[in-house]
């Protein structure tokens, strides 16, 4: 089964940048569209970005656009999220997920999933 893991995340000032990583263990990545969602308290989580199996990234947050980008490393077998002029309203929980080849703009549709990173930012 494909385990994906998180990690990169932190307290960071508003206007700093972060990288959040999503790697996998046992399979390959390649053949999977890896989206970025995040979930902060009291909300529904949220697609945030997501880059298919042929290496096309959307953008499914209007509010990361300009700031996110998203790209993956065939070799490491991860793929990234770099973060960039973070603001106090991207604090949430991050998990990345897996569903086959195209990317997918709803959580449900996703099968696989990490245990998620926190990313808090705040002065």
């Amino acid at each position: 089964q494909l385990q994906l893991v998180e990690s990169g995340g932190g307290l960071v000032q508003p206007g700093g940048s972060l990288r959040l990583s999503c790697a996998a263990s046992k399979f390959t990545l390649d053949y999977y569209a890896i989206g970025w969602f995040r979930q902060a308290p009291g909300n529904e989580r949220e697609g945030v970005s997501c880059i298919n199996s042929w290496d096309v990234s959307t953008d499914f947050a209007d509010s990361v656009k300009g700031r996110f980008t998203i790209s993956r490393d065939t070799a490491e077998n991860t793929v990234y999220l770099q973060m960039n002029n973070l603001k106090p309203e991207d604090t949430a929980v991050y998990y990345c997920a897996a569903t086959p080849r195209v990317c997918r703009r709803w959580r449900d549709e996703y099968e696989y999933w990490g245990q998620g990173t926190q990313v808090t930012v705040s002065e």
